[in-house]
């Protein structure tokens, strides 16, 4: 197909995944905004219609129209319903995106070296187990980058001490050595680390490397929360991603979330010493090759439809945070997608309309000699109101499972917020029942747990630091359990 070929979805103003029905009711829109129209104009319209109503001649156009317009990212878009009834209530739909690199120019991806650092707590409550634990975790995963990687280590309490300063990563037995050398004392201070571990990843020509802070903390941090959150902002603008990962259960989750959103980057908690190792593994996995940098969601709202919550799925789960013009997704990297699901309210809707929600990405792609290149991506979600809609379509598989999983998720986050908020009661009768959603979902462990906070806050009036962190966090990775294979094959 030429690039000159007419694109008929965008004549008639409907996705590419838009069902006969919405196409019917596009098309006499369009022949009525156009009826003074030219005869060309006119004429556009009614090609338009006769490919796209017709199943045969649409299937050979999709499939000529997928070659010529093959890009280096691909995305799919699957919502939960796409006709909606006249309503004066609000309704809630759910989008489910999925962002791809071309699989071909991936196979042809050249993997940019990692500028690695490595910031980790030692305040005195890391002493023992802890401590050596990140310190074996750490060493293993050293020996495992190539000479090539950039790697640097930075110690802090309440002040910070760098350990090894960036350098190629040649030579693992100094690096080995160095990191033998950390010892445990004083508080926790965690923008004295950031600001050390910046300075060392910016040793380095950003633009030629892909660039990640992993910081691994026990505690609070004292009185810079503000100071971490700002500076996590100022490198995420320099390309600098950063993951953050609380050991025990005397850290703050919240903040911790917070601070990795301004990259897109990732959150955990580590429960015992024995895990640190697999969680930085499967961190440190797929950041050698990245196919786009920073991709983010444009948050354009309407009157009629609005996004009121966010959830990356893959290649990690965490929630994404919505306040501002760009929701940030992160990075597209190693052989997974970038999917995230949406929660659309739709506004009360009194007449027969159609709804479109933008989903515009913009994502910067890595190019030659170190330059990133920035490119925009558009689709849309788009609904239809009506007065007698048609038997609504059964959501795919996928789809279900996420929304499922996600409400878990939440419905947790909305006991312990009901907690802060004196609403006990509430707390108690929403964690009760998660202990049956969870035990309906065979995952007899996570609930058992919920049972237990549910009785605690009876009792106690409140949710145990343990309880609210391995619900949370479980929850969090029941999403990637349940969903990873199945991301791998869907909507591909």
């Amino acid at each position: 197909m030429s690039h000159k070929q007419p694109d008929y979805y965008r004549i008639l103003g409907v996705p590419n995944q838009a069902s006969l029905e919405a196409i019917q009711i596009a098309y006499r829109q369009a022949k009525e905004a156009v009826a003074d129209g030219s005869k060309s104009d006119r004429q556009l319209i009614e090609t338009a219609y006769e490919v796209l109503s017709d199943a045969d001649r649409r299937a050979v156009y999709d499939e000529l129209l997928n070659e010529a317009q093959q890009s280096d990212l691909q995305i799919s878009l699957d919502v939960s319903r796409d006709t909606l009834a006249i309503s004066e209530q609000e309704q809630i739909v759910y989008a489910l995106v999925k962002v791809m690199a071309d699989r071909q120019q991936a196979d042809q991806q050249n993997q940019r070296p990692l500028n690695l650092c490595f910031v980790i707590d030692r305040s005195t409550s890391m002493r023992g187990e802890r401590l050596d634990r990140v310190k074996e975790a750490v060493t293993l995963l050293v020996e495992k980058l190539t000479p090539e990687d950039v790697v640097s280590l930075v110690s802090f309490s309440d002040r910070a001490e760098i350990v090894a300063a960036a350098t190629d990563n040649s030579n693992i037995r100094l690096l080995r050595s160095r990191i033998d050398t950390i010892s445990a004392s004083g508080s926790t201070e965690i923008h004295q680390g950031m600001m050390a571990g910046n300075q060392e990843l910016s040793t380095v020509s950003l633009g030629h490397y892909n660039n990640h802070l992993i910081l691994l903390t026990d505690g609070h941090t004292y009185g810079d929360e503000e100071k971490c959150l700002k500076l996590a902002q100022t490198m995420a603008a320099k390309g600098i991603g950063i993951s953050a990962f609380g050991i025990g259960t005397e850290w703050n989750d919240n903040f911790l979330d917070a601070l990795v959103s301004a990259s897109g980057g990732r959150s955990d908690f580590i429960e015992t010493p024995e895990q640190v190792l697999q969680q930085l593994q499967e961190r440190i996995q797929g950041l050698g090759t990245v196919h786009a940098k920073n991709v983010r969601l444009i948050n354009q709202a309407s009157s009629a439809a609005t996004v009121s919550y966010g959830f990356k799925v893959a290649p990690f789960t965490q929630p994404l945070e919505l306040g501002g013009s760009q929701i940030k997704l992160g990075d597209l990297e190693g052989r997974a997608p970038l999917s995230f699901l949406l929660e659309i309210r739709i506004a009360p809707q009194p007449r027969e309309a159609r709804i479109r929600l933008p989903i515009n990405l913009i994502a910067d792609l890595p190019g030659a000699a170190g330059t990133n290149l920035e490119k925009k991506y558009q689709t849309a979600a788009q609904f239809l109101v009506l007065s007698e809609p048609a038997q609504p379509k059964t959501p795919s598989p996928l789809l279900t499972k996420a929304v499922r999983i996600m409400t878990l998720y939440r419905m947790n986050e909305k006991a312990w917020a009901d907690v802060q908020a004196g609403n006990l009661n509430q707390a108690t009768r929403r964690m009760r029942y998660l202990t049956t959603r969870l035990l309906e979902s065979g995952e007899t462990n996570l609930a058992h747990q919920a049972q237990m906070e549910a009785d605690h806050l009876q009792r106690m009036g409140t949710i145990s630091i343990e309880g609210r962190k391995a619900i949370k966090y479980g929850t969090r990775a029941l999403i990637d359990k349940t969903l990873r294979l199945d991301l791998d094959e869907d909507l591909s």
